[in-house]
């Protein structure tokens, strides 16, 4: 009897499970495909050797800031959007969106600065001896190269996001499932071309990495605006977009207040994972390009409970937006097990193919070695990621970003990041063992938010009048 009331809570029927894969899988197809080329065009760069390729991770460590931060400025806006449309009310879409697209100028600008201004100095906090093989100077120019031309992208990038974000809020998955599709082959096509130097063109190496990728984005945004602002009747909310503000002082007043403390949570969280990285960098250039190898093939796997979370946020925001906080909370239940029990498969599969993904780079068999150490690491820790992650987006589509700021940022600030602190500084603890202990106090994450989801903290309606 005991075992029919778990399943009834935490197992859907056929009609559940077919409409959180709806949400789902067009998300995972996008960001799966995105980092599936992302991992080509990473083992493009890596065939030139250690140096660029670890130059070119470095940089896209730092832009992951900028990245984040983008991610959660417009979430911080879309969690009032999910409830919008959940409620019906398409002016009040509209206004989020036109909040997102003022906010990823502010970003971008303020990004680009910093980056300009100091990108030698932050490119060098990650360069340290203590490595096998490796030059520094060489590693230090090709970043240098490589976030000049990216820094091109970030508007686009930006913008993007805005748009992409506020379509599936309405459910719509599929277009920005395809924009994304279409900018990853462009990029693809474009990196064979432009970093070997086929078809006549010269190779430009990491320079021609960076083109491609910034031109691809421009590509994604034109495919996606064109075709939102080309079917009004299905996109109501992209009616005078640019030519009538429907924001309020009071909505933008209650984003700020409900919605930047996800932002400020993104960007400390994405400083905190840079910060940790860098300690990780400390056991030299070895370290960073075995990282950079396992972070790449861990994010083509990731994409699962990524989308996952993502979906947590759209549904369940949907439902409260609707008032239907019970059928919220029975879908939340379920969709959090679906999502730790399909990570207990993916990770099965990263740990078998962990030692063959290494081999493909240039780079010397300490790197490869330890590269599948992590990636087995990281396999094994699977689980926990996919519960902490539907977790954090439980307790966002509820408005409780001071919460999830908390959870999220505050573990990363005051548990992770000085255990790692104190492995790469006070100890002479490997790489591997090191990696190892900083996944696994990812528990302690695991074990807050199964007590902040069961409290039912995150129940709540935000866009009732």
């Amino acid at each position: 009897m005991h075992l029919k009331k778990l399943v009834r809570k935490y197992v859907g029927d056929r009609a559940f499970y077919a409409m959180v894969l709806g949400v789902a899988v067009p998300i995972m197809i996008q960001n799966g495909i995105t980092n599936f080329v992302s991992m080509l065009d990473n083992i493009m760069v890596g065939q030139m050797g250690t140096e660029s390729m670890s130059g070119v991770a470095i940089v896209n460590q730092l832009l992951f800031v900028f990245s984040l931060c983008v991610f959660g400025g417009v979430s911080g806006a879309g969690i009032f959007g999910a409830q919008f449309y959940g409620n019906g009310n398409h002016e009040g879409l509209r206004s989020t969106l036109q909040f997102k697209l003022i906010l990823s100028v502010i970003l971008t600008a303020v990004g680009t600065a910093i980056y300009m201004a100091a990108d030698s100095a932050l490119i060098s906090l990650y360069l340290h001896d203590g490595s096998e093989s490796g030059d520094i100077a060489a590693t230090l120019e090709y970043g240098i190269d490589y976030m000049a031309v990216m820094l091109i992208g970030l508007l686009p990038f930006a913008f993007t996001q805005a748009y992409a974000s506020t379509l599936r809020e309405t459910g719509e998955t599929i277009v920005p499932m395809l924009a994304g599709v279409a900018a990853v082959l462009v990029n693809l096509c474009l990196n064979y071309v432009l970093i070997f130097g086929h078809f006549g063109f010269e190779a430009m190496g990491v320079r021609g990495a960076a083109i491609a990728t910034v031109i691809s984005r421009f590509v994604e945004l034109a495919i996606i605006m064109i075709w939102t602002h080309m079917h009004l009747e299905r996109n109501r909310f992209a009616a005078g977009l640019f030519t009538k503000c429907t924001m309020t002082g009071k909505l933008v007043r209650q984003i700020i207040v409900k919605g930047m403390p996800l932002m400020f949570n993104e960007l400390l969280w994405s400083m905190g994972i840079a910060i940790l990285n860098q300690c990780y960098s400390m056991r030299g250039l070895d370290a960073v390009a075995a990282i950079n190898i396992s972070s790449t093939i861990s994010n083509v796997f990731s994409v699962v409970y990524m989308a996952l979370g993502s979906s947590v946020g759209i549904i369940v925001g949907q439902k409260l937006g609707a008032g239907d906080m019970t059928g919220a909370k029975d879908t939340d239940n379920k969709m959090i097990a679906f999502a730790v029990a399909s990570c207990l498969v993916v990770g099965v599969l990263l740990f078998a193919v962990a030692p063959l993904f290494p081999d493909i780079y240039n780079t010397t068999d300490t790197v490869r070695h330890i590269a599948a150490s992590l990636i087995r690491v990281t396999a094994l820790s699977m689980p926990m990621y996919a519960f902490a992650n539907a977790s954090y987006f439980t307790l966002r589509s509820g408005g409780k970003t001071g919460i999830t700021f908390v959870f999220d940022c505050g573990f990363v600030w005051v548990v992770a990041l000085p255990t790692a602190m104190v492995l790469a500084r006070l100890t002479s603890v490997p790489i591997v063992p090191m990696f190892a202990i900083c996944q696994a106090i990812e528990l302690i994450k695991c074990l807050i938010g199964y007590i902040l989801v069961k409290k039912d903290v995150w129940i709540h309606n935000l866009v009732v009048e």
